[in-house]
């Protein structure tokens, strides 16, 4: 596995990135992440792991990209989330800048995808890149909390910078991660899973 710098916040360091495993989207209805399938590690080796998208591509116009969780190694992802969303956005004449808090798109307890990057265009040159930072998910005494910042080139040529977070309300071990897009497939781009040392 490879080594990356620390991760910081805030100007402190939080921990170095171990790269686990990469899936390329390709007209792909999902991308998952399962523990102990296709090198895949989702366990206790690890307190934190973290997900980085690179270039999600939709093949529909105006498309969410978000993600489900599992307790049993991919057979259902219906976990129940309770999450929060808001974003900034600017359009590329200057009309419009702004900032929301959206809740069409958060949860309550919802089992469906949780949406991180969000509205992102089809046209060739737009796509969405982001990151999803998941905490402690073989816990078995306490939820499953998670922060996730993405940016996305709208169908609207605005940019959008938007912020996630929540947790999956389960107190078994989250073993698995998918990925899929509102509608659609994920075009093209790449997931990168990494565990946090």
């Amino acid at each position: 596995m490879a080594n990356y710098n620390a991760i910081k916040y805030n100007g402190f360091s939080k921990g170095t990135l171990k790269l686990i495993k990469t899936l390329t989207a390709s007209s792909s209805a999902t991308l998952s992440f399962v523990n102990g399938t296709s090198d895949v590690v989702l366990d206790s080796t690890y307190k934190e792991y973290m997900f980085i998208f690179n270039d999600i591509h939709p093949s529909e116009d105006n498309r969410n990209f978000g993600f489900t969780m599992s307790i049993d190694g991919g057979s259902n992802y219906n976990v129940a989330k309770t999450t929060t969303i808001f974003y900034s956005y600017h359009d590329e004449s200057d009309n419009t800048p702004g900032i929301v808090y959206n809740g069409g798109k958060d949860l309550a307890e919802g089992t469906g995808n949780q949406m991180v990057l969000v509205e992102t265009g089809n046209d060739n040159d737009q796509s969405a890149s982001g990151f999803l930072h998941l905490f402690n998910p073989s816990s078995t005494t306490f939820v499953k909390n998670f922060i996730s910042v993405g940016n996305s080139y709208e169908a609207t040529n605005n940019n959008q910078n938007s912020y996630v977070a929540g947790y999956g309300n389960t107190t078994s071990a989250v073993n698995a991660i998918q990925f899929s897009m509102s509608s659609g497939n994920i075009d093209a781009g790449t997931v990168q899973l990494f565990g946090v040392n």
